[in-house]
């Protein structure tokens, strides 16, 4: 049954672009320089603004959730990676709970991946069509049939190219994937912002610097008490202070400590004697792709949450979801399954609403692990698929024939994957708590995209036998 659903979509997906795979090995060199292509076309298409929108003001629906979304309001990036996020997350979702079954070869694979981008696809023009229709860009009347469809075919038009950039690195082109580089980018542009922004903001006890380390210089420069300047810096209310950048400098060393977790499994080679070699198995099994997933997940809770308080507020099954309330520019849960999903604030949330901070440990932790356990059956990560990878490569386990490796290594990557997402859910709760920049879950993406390219690069290097001949 599971194989004939994905077969009735394949006609369907050969209409979509494809980036067909290099008939050749790409130079290190040249996967930098697309690599940058691919960047430097994400932040112009997160600088051009939508064409036709009349405003875009109005208290900001997504603001917790951009940096992680990499999305930018008003522009072309308005969707940014939501699209194929959330059709990765539920065709996940439905090969884990064998409603659709995906088969071990590379065609089922190729469906698989098939079905999964036209999913994006229709995401894209879902979540574009309800945009227009809530009247994010202004009110549909008043933008006319001829506008509102502009703005839809613009979105639909920059989800593909998010698509085709994403598959251009993933086919080898360039180093790791799209998805990855535009997260890691979009964060590590607002913690350099909050740390050291030019912006001036009045506080009511005057005016302050945005960024973190200019503000210390500032208020240790204007007040004449050092000392309550030097506080302030560290402690100021509802602006980024020391105490959030030390947190997220920690945040970074801690996980980059527990990324040296592993159990290195010794095999063997089945055609030449005394060849040996380790297999490692990671904490971090399935790395970031657990948070990713629940950041998709918690982001549509939110989208659908906000479309139904806005059309049909004072309902008492939509206010169970959540409700909002606006602070300037954004719009934050306060009520509703909404508000619990969302990460307390501050330590004084946390002891004035300890339920709040119980359930959203709880959910996290869950989240993070169900999910990282079932990623493996569906990416080729699995026992079967580890043990079918060292066969083909004639590698055998010590100690264990061919056909016990998969009992074998089930002892250990269904625990690894889980466990570290466990871990994974665990930090992104500990950063949330010390109010590191950019939130617990962004710095923990930020930190594991860097961290998987630091890898790249070593194995890179490794291959081509040292610095020199990686860029020359």
């Amino acid at each position: 049954m599971g194989f004939k659903i994905l077969e009735y979509l394949q006609p369907f997906c050969s209409f979509l672009p494809e980036v067909s795979k290099p008939e050749r090995k790409i130079q290190f060199r040249e996967k930098v320089l697309w690599t940058a292509i691919t960047l430097f076309i994400f932040l112009v298409c997160c600088q051009i603004p939508l064409f036709g929108i009349m405003s875009s003001e109005s208290a900001d629906p997504f603001y917790w959730l951009r940096v992680i979304m990499a999305s930018n309001r008003g522009t072309l990036m308005e969707l940014g990676i939501s699209p194929i996020v959330t059709s990765g997350l539920i065709m996940q979702l439905l090969a884990g709970t064998k409603i659709i079954e995906v088969g071990d070869s590379v065609k089922d694979r190729a469906l698989f991946n098939g079905a999964q981008k036209l999913f994006g696809m229709l995401i894209t023009v879902c979540q574009s069509v309800v945009y227009v229709v809530t009247g994010m860009y202004g009110e549909p009347a008043d933008l006319g049939m001829g506008i509102c469809t502009l703005i839809i075919i613009q979105l639909l038009c920059a989800g593909l190219i998010v698509l085709l950039l994403d598959e251009l690195l993933q086919k080898g082109y360039g180093l790791g994937s799209g998805i990855s580089l535009f997260i890691a980018t979009n964060i590590c542009e607002t913690i350099v912002w909050k740390a050291f922004s030019p912006a001036t903001i009045n506080t009511g006890k005057g005016t302050e610097f945005e960024g973190a380390v200019i503000a210390l210089f500032h208020l240790l420069a204007t007040r004449t008490d050092k000392v309550r300047g030097l506080r302030e810096a560290f402690y100021r209310q509802n602006l980024p202070n020391l105490m959030n950048l030390m947190a997220t400098v920690g945040v970074f060393l801690i996980v980059i400590y527990f990324q040296g977790f592993r159990v290195d499994l010794p095999i063997k080679s089945a055609k030449y004697r005394g060849q040996y070699s380790s297999y490692p198995i990671k904490l971090f099994y399935t790395s970031n792709i657990p948070i990713i997933l629940q950041s998709a997940l918690v982001s549509n809770i939110y989208f659908i949450s906000q479309i139904l308080s806005s059309k049909f507020a004072g309902n008492l099954f939509v206010n169970l979801i959540g409700t909002w309330a606006e602070s300037g520019y954004q719009r934050y849960p306060i009520g509703g399954l909404c508000y619990y999903l969302s990460p307390p604030e501050t330590i004084g949330h946390i002891i004035s609403d300890p339920i709040h901070a119980i359930i959203y440990i709880i959910f996290m932790l869950g989240s993070c692990a169900y999910l990282s356990k079932t990623w493996i059956d569906v990416s080729g990560s699995s026992a079967k698929d580890v043990a079918r990878q060292l066969r083909d490569q004639q590698m055998l386990m010590r100690g264990h024939r061919e056909k016990s490796m998969v009992h074998e290594l089930n002892r250990y990557i269904p625990t690894a994957a889980a466990f570290g997402g466990l871990c994974i859910g665990a930090l992104s709760v500990l950063a949330d708590f010390l109010g590191a920049i950019g939130s617990g879950t962004g710095i923990l993406l930020a930190v594991t995209i860097i961290y998987q390219y630091f890898e790249i690069f070593v194995k890179e290097q490794s291959e081509m036998g040292g610095m020199s001949t990686l860029f020359f």
